[in-house]
């Protein structure tokens, strides 16, 4: 309500509701210098006459030659000198990757974990969760965009990368509608190193509140291994008995690790 909203915040909605529009870029990007800042050089393939020192050969590399022109320690590398610009980020890389197991356990490692780790900190450890941020984004994408069932490779490649390399157990249903559409892709819960609850009731009425139409289940082995347990086939068995008496159909219950992904449904157990 205005009647809350300082002075200054009451004149901005006001030109808003007068039809006010923001400046374009370009007016923007003109008043820079007058702010003492400059705009960077303009953006053009890096040639060796812009630099011979290491970033900028990796810089040259990579507008040359693409993702696969940089190693997995180079591009977490780079990563880090974008937040660490004075400091030679190289030997860090490399710790990281050693440490966690692969450039995948660095992207996909807690937060927590990658601030605990001998010289980074809050700056260096968001450069590389941006960077796993943008690239489940691209992933996410034809997902969320097209019915789950002619995307299966693409949902499959989406959950690899987000799940395959965590370190605790998680569980995640995929709400999908009458078209299987995504509605929701929700977490639903996180265990231990080899066991994470869900609970049928829970998972049943969850769908009953979104109005879906379909489930799939899915959750990782830290081990590893995708090969379901018992109480994985208990469980699953219980929701698809619970959905089926609400018109609720379990398409299935993909399990990730990082020697690959099982399906329920494939392997015969539905």
């Amino acid at each position: 309500m205005n009647g809350d909203l300082p002075e200054k915040d009451m004149q901005a909605e006001r030109l808003n509701d007068a039809g006010f529009r923001p400046p374009a870029a370009a007016s923007l990007l003109a008043e820079l210098p007058d702010i003492g800042m400059a705009p960077e050089r303009a953006c053009e393939k890096p040639e060796s006459h812009h630099g011979t020192g290491h970033r900028a050969r990796l810089r040259q590399r990579l507008a040359e030659g693409g993702p696969e022109a940089l190693l997995d320690h180079e591009l977490v590398e780079y990563l880090l000198a974008l937040a660490i610009p004075r400091r030679d980020t190289k030997p860090l890389a490399k710790a990281l990757i050693a440490h966690f197991g692969g450039i995948n356990g660095v992207l996909t490692a807690e937060w927590e974990a990658l601030c605990r780790f001998p010289g980074m900190g809050e700056t260096s450890t968001a450069a590389l969760k941006i960077a796993q941020a943008a690239a489940l984004r691209l992933l996410r994408a034809p997902v969320a965009q097209q019915p789950i069932l002619s995307s299966w490779q693409a949902l499959l490649d989406y959950l690899r990368a987000d799940m395959a390399h965590l370190k605790i157990e998680r569980v995640r249903v995929l709400h999908l509608n009458a078209r299987n559409m995504l509605i929701r892709d929700e977490h639903m819960a996180d265990g231990s190193v080899d066991q994470a609850a869900i609970y049928t009731r829970e998972v049943i009425r969850r769908a009953i509140d979104l109005g879906s139409t379909s489930l799939i289940l899915v959750h990782n082995h830290p081990s590893g291994s995708p090969q379901p347990s018992k109480q994985d086939i208990a469980v699953t068995r219980n929701i698809m008995e619970a959905g089926k008496r609400l018109g609720i159909t379990v398409h299935d219950h993909i399990i990730i690790g990082t020697e690959g992904y099982s399906s329920m449904r494939t392997m015969g157990l539905f």
